[in-house]
C-alpha cells in the first residue's frame, strides 16, 4: 500500500496491542488510522509468546481487561472469518499454603463480580481436572474453566483483518524513525515519507523506551521499562498426553504452580513449561550489550541452567514432564514496567500522545488493551477506571536503576502474593524527607508512596520488623499494637506525621478564580480559607480531588495525593488559558500534620500563629522560628493543623514539634482514623468508576452555579433520574482480616455491591468498610454480608454521619 500523508491516528508497533488498538478504533468508526510496523506484524514479543490466556489477576482493572479480551477472542474467528487455534482448556492454580488459598478466594470473589465463575478446589478436585499431577502436598487450588491458550500470530492477524475491513491501514516494513510537532499536529517520520496526524500511540513493545525518547523534546520523559529474558521450553511428544487428548477430544487443562513459580500446559502432544525464575536476567541494559536496531523474529541463546530448579520441581509435580527430552527452547525479550503491569493511557507531559506497551502478558491482555487505548483516544476517558495501568502512575523517581531493579524483583516474584502490610524492598529511598533519619531512629517502618518514603508505623523494643512478618492477610501483626498506641496518643494528646510528597501546585493570574469555577464541580473557598474541590469527567465521575487553599482573589495553592502529581498537573494544565500561571512546587515545600486535643497547647509554645482561627482557615506564621503556613485541617478528625514549610526548614521544624511532646504516628494509624470519619482516598474510594453523587459527594457539587463545568450535564441528568447506587459506610463484624478492595457485599443472598476500602477503627472499636451499594440496600440499619477471603461476615449500613465525633466537635474545638 502507498503510505498516506495524513491520518487521524498513527500507531507505532505491530504487535497484538497495536493491532488491537487499530481494530477497536476502526470498528468504532475511526477508520482514518494507520499502523506502522518496521517488519512483519507480530515480529516482536508477540511471535514468540506462549499465548496463555488467563482471566486471573489480583488487579480488578486488569482482570476486567482480560475478561473482555478473552470473550472477544472466543468470537473473533467467526466475526472476521479468520481461523484461530484457541483452546479453552481451563486451568488449575495450585496452593501450597492457606495464605494462597485466601488469595484465590479473594480473586474468585472479584471474578464473580464481573460474571466469571472460578471454583475453589480441594486437592482431589484439582486432580480430577488435571489427572497427571501429584497433589499430596497441596492445600487446594483454583479452577478457571475459561483459561486456555491461543495462537498469538493468528489472533493478531485476525484483528488486523478486522481493522482493514473497517477501513484502517497497516503499513508493514515501514519503520517509524522519529516524530516532530507542527501547528498542533504530530508528524511521524518514516523511511517512506511523513504522516501528519492528530494522535500518536507508542505501542512499540520492548522498543517503547526508544520510541519514547522521540517525545523528550515535546515534554516527555524516559519510559520506565526494562526488557527481561523469558524462557519456556517444549518437550518431545508424550504418548500419555496424546492418548488422553484423543480419548477426551480436548487438551489437558493448564497448570500453574504459583508458589513455585511456573506454568505447565499442553502443546500439541507435548508439554510447555514456563518458569519465572528468581535468578532472572534483564537484557540490553549495559553498554556492552546494547539493544539492536532490529531484533525481529529473533531469540536469545538458550540458558536452561537458570531453570534447572524449576524443571526439577515441575517433574516432581507432573512426572510425565521428565519422560521425554526437550524439543525446543524459547528465550525471548519481554518488556517489564516496574510493577509488571502494562502502561496504557496518556503519555505523561505530551499532548495527544498515548502509550500502550510494557505488556508481560500481552496476548491475554491485548484484546482488552485495544479497547482501553481506543477509548482514551476517542473519548479522553475509559469505561472502567484503569489507574492501575496509567503511565502517569510513575513520576520522576523512575530512573534506569529503579526500573531495572524493580523489573528484576517483579519478574522473580511474578506470582507473589501482595499482602496488605508488605513493602517490596528493591529500589527504595528514591525520595526521602529531611526527617528521614530522625524517623528511622524513632523506629519508623517505612513504606514507598510514589517514590516518597513515609512511616507506616513505629516499632518498639523487640517488635518483629522482618519482611517475613508481613506475609499475612491478617490485620494483626507486630504493627497492630503500635498502631493502636499511636491512635490513642492522638485521641488523648497530640501526634505528628511527616507527610512528605504531597503534590502541590500554585495557580495565579487574572481570572484564575473564574477558570477554576469552570473546572471544578463545586464552589471555591473565600480568601483566607480552604476546602476540598472535585473535578469530574464528562460523565460526572470523580476524576480527582484536591485541597484548594485561597490566598487572594486569584491566588491559590492546590494540593493532591503524591501519586497524582503528574495526573493532576496534566488535568489542570491541558485547559489552562493564556495569562494564568500553574507551577509544580512539590519538591520545594513539605508538610507535617500535628493533631490531637493538645495540639493547640503544643503550638502555643513554638509558634506565633493565631490559634483561635477556626476550622478550614490558613495563615502565615512561624514555627520554631521558621516561616510556615498553618492550615486548620486534619485528615484524622481531631483538632489539628497542617504545617507547610520549605523543605530546607523541615528538619528543624519537625524536631521542635517532636521535642515539644508530639508522638510520631504513621500511615496505618492515619488510615484507621480517616475511615472512622468517612474521609475518602483517591483511587481507593474515589475513581472514575463512580460519579460524584454516587460517591456521596453531592455537598461539593453546585449545579445551580452559572458556570459550566465538566460533567455538569451528566450530573444534572443523574440527579433527575435518581441514583441506582450510592456509597455508604459499613460496620463489619470484626474478624482476623479487613475486607479487601472489591470484596462482594450481599443482601438476602444477592450481590448488591462492593467494598472500596476498609480498616479497623481503634477509637470506635469497630471494623469499618466504605462500600458502593445498590440504592435499595443503603438505608441505615440495613443488614448485609461482606465476603472476606471466602468468609461471609455480617455488616450493618451506617448513616451519613461519621462514626467518630459525628458532630465534628473535636475538629472544630
Amino acid at each position: 500500500m502507498s503510505l498516506p500523508s495524513t491520518a487521524r491516528v498513527v500507531i507505532i508497533g505491530g504487535g497484538i496491542v497495536g493491532v488491537s488498538t487499530l481494530y477497536h478504533l476502526a470498528k468504532a468508526g475511526w477508520s482514518d488510522c494507520v499502523l506502522l510496523e518496521k517488519n512483519e506484524l507480530t515480529a516482536g514479543s508477540t511471535w514468540h509468546a506462549a499465548g496463555n490466556c488467563p482471566n486471573f489477576s489480583t488487579s480488578y482493572g486488569v482482570m476486567n481487561m482480560q475478561r473482555y479480551g478473552l470473550e472477544l477472542y472466543r468470537n473473533l474467528a467467526e466475526e472476521v472469518d479468520y481461523p484461530i487455534n484457541y483452546h479453552v482448556t481451563g486451568a488449575v492454580r495450585l496452593a501450597h499454603t492457606h495464605e494462597r488459598m485466601m488469595e484465590f478466594d479473594r480473586v474468585r470473589g472479584m471474578a464473580a463480580h464481573m460474571g466469571l465463575q472460578m471454583d475453589i478446589c480441594t486437592p482431589d478436585e484439582l486432580q480430577q481436572h488435571m489427572p497427571f499431577m501429584e497433589t499430596h502436598d497441596l492445600e487446594g487450588g483454583l479452577w478457571d474453566p475459561l483459561d486456555g491458550d491461543i495462537d498469538p500470530s493468528q489472533v493478531t492477524q485476525a484483528l488486523a483483518k478486522g481493522a482493514r475491513a473497517h477501513g484502517a491501514k497497516i503499513a508493514r516494513f515501514t519503520p517509524a524513525t522519529g516524530v516532530s510537532r507542527e501547528n498542533g499536529e504530530w508528524v511521524v517520520h518514516t523511511e517512506k515519507g511523513d504522516i501528519r496526524c492528530d494522535y500518536v500511540v507508542n505501542a512499540a513493545g520492548y522498543y517503547a523506551a526508544r520510541v519514547g525518547d522521540w517525545f523528550l523534546p515535546h515534554g516527555g520523559r524516559k519510559v520506565p521499562l526494562t526488557v527481561m529474558s523469558h524462557q519456556y521450553f517444549l518437550t518431545e511428544a508424550i504418548p500419555e498426553i496424546e492418548a488422553w487428548t484423543k480419548e477426551h477430544g480436548r487438551k489437558v487443562p493448564m497448570l500453574r504452580d504459583v508458589d513455585t513459580s511456573y506454568y505447565l500446559r499442553q502443546d500439541t502432544y507435548s508439554l510447555n513449561l514456563g518458569p519465572y525464575e528468581r535468578n532472572c536476567q534483564a537484557a540490553w541494559v549495559t553498554s556492552s550489550d546494547p539493544m539492536p536496531d532490529d531484533f525481529s523474529f529473533q531469540l536469545y541463546p538458550d540458558d536452561l541452567d537458570r531453570l534447572e530448579w524449576y524443571i526439577m520441581d515441575a517433574m516432581e509435580r507432573v512426572p510425565l514432564l521428565g519422560t521425554q527430552g526437550v524439543s525446543r527452547n524459547i528465550n525471548g525479550p519481554i518488556p517489564y514496567a516496574p510493577d509488571g503491569l502494562p502502561m496504557i493511557g496518556p503519555m505523561p507531559g505530551v499532548p495527544n500522545a498515548f502509550e500502550a506497551h510494557s505488556f508481560t502478558f500481552g496476548i491475554a491482555q491485548g484484546g482488552g488493551a485495544g479497547k482501553v487505548m481506543s477509548e482514551w483516544i476517542m473519548h479522553g476517558y475509559t469505561e472502567w477506571d484503569m489507574w492501575s495501568t496509567d503511565p502517569r502512575r510513575y513520576t520522576d523517581y523512575t530512573d534506569q536503576q529503579y526500573h531495572l531493579g524493580k523489573a528484576l524483583e517483579t519478574y522473580g516474584h511474578e506470582y507473589a502474593m501482595h499482602f496488605p502490610h508488605h513493602e517490596w524492598p528493591a529500589e527504595r529511598n528514591k525520595k526521602t524527607s529531611p526527617n528521614h533519619d530522625r524517623l528511622i531512629a524513632d523506629g519508623a517502618q517505612m513504606g514507598a508512596y510514589s517514590g516518597w518514603e513515609r512511616a507506616n508505623w513505629f516499632a518498639k523494643g523487640s517488635d518483629d520488623t522482618s519482611e517475613e512478618a508481613t506475609h499475612t492477610w491478617d490485620r494483626s501483626g507486630p504493627w497492630e499494637p503500635r498502631v493502636r498506641e499511636e491512635v490513642e496518643a492522638i485521641r488523648d494528646g497530640v501526634g505528628v506525621i511527616d507527610m512528605c510528597g504531597f503534590s502541590r501546585y500554585t495557580l495565579s493570574g487574572d481570572g484564575a478564580a473564574e477558570w477554576l469555577r469552570c473546572t471544578i464541580a463545586g464552589a471555591l473557598p473565600k480568601v483566607g480559607r480552604m476546602n476540598l474541590i472535585y473535578i469530574a469527567d464528562q460523565r460526572g465521575r470523580v476524576l480527582t480531588e484536591m485541597s484548594c487553599i485561597r490566598h487572594g482573589e486569584d491566588d491559590f495553592t492546590l494540593m493532591t495525593a503524591a501519586v497524582a502529581q503528574w495526573h493532576d498537573f496534566e488535568i489542570l494544565s491541558r485547559s489552562l488559558p493564556d495569562g494564568l500561571t500553574l507551577k509544580d512546587i512539590t519538591k520545594s515545600v513539605t508538610t507535617m500534620l500535628v493533631t490531637g486535643p493538645k495540639s493547640r497547647d503544643l503550638f502555643g509554645g513554638i509558634s506565633d500563629a493565631d490559634l483561635s482561627l477556626g476550622w478550614l482557615t490558613h495563615q502565615q506564621a512561624t514555627v520554631a522560628g521558621k516561616p510556615a503556613m498553618l492550615a486548620r485541617v486534619s485528615f484524622v478528625g481531631e483538632l489539628g493543623w497542617e504545617v507547610h514549610v520549605d523543605t530546607a526548614d523541615a528538619a528543624e521544624v519537625y524536631a521542635a514539634i517532636r521535642d515539644a511532646g508530639a508522638t510520631p504516628f504513621g500511615m496505618y494509624a492515619l488510615n484507621a482514623m480517616r475511615i472512622e470519619k468517612g474521609y475518602l482516598t483517591w483511587k481507593g474510594d474515589l475513581s472514575t468508576d463512580y460519579s460524584l453523587f454516587e460517591t456521596n459527594l453531592g455537598r461539593f457539587v453546585r449545579l445551580q452555579k452559572p458556570q459550566d463545568f465538566p460533567g455538569k450535564a451528566a450530573l444534572i441528568a443523574q440527579e433527575k433520574a435518581g441514583l441506582t447506587k450510592r456509597m455508604v459506610a459499613l460496620v463489619v463484624d470484626p474478624d482476623e482480616q479487613d475486607a479487601p478492595y472489591m470484596a462482594a457485599v450481599f443482601k438476602d443472598g444477592e450481590r448488591v455491591g462492593e467494598v472500596l476500602s476498609s480498616a479497623y477503627g481503634y477509637r470506635v472499636e469497630k471494623a469499618i468498610a466504605m462500600a458502593m451499594l445498590d440504592i435499595g440496600s443503603t438505608a441505615p440499619g440495613t443488614v448485609v454480608a461482606v465476603e472476606v477471603y471466602g468468609k461471609m461476615l455480617k455488616a450493618t449500613v451506617q448513616g451519613d454521619d461519621p462514626l467518630w465525633d459525628p458532630e465534628n466537635a473535636r475538629i472544630r474545638a
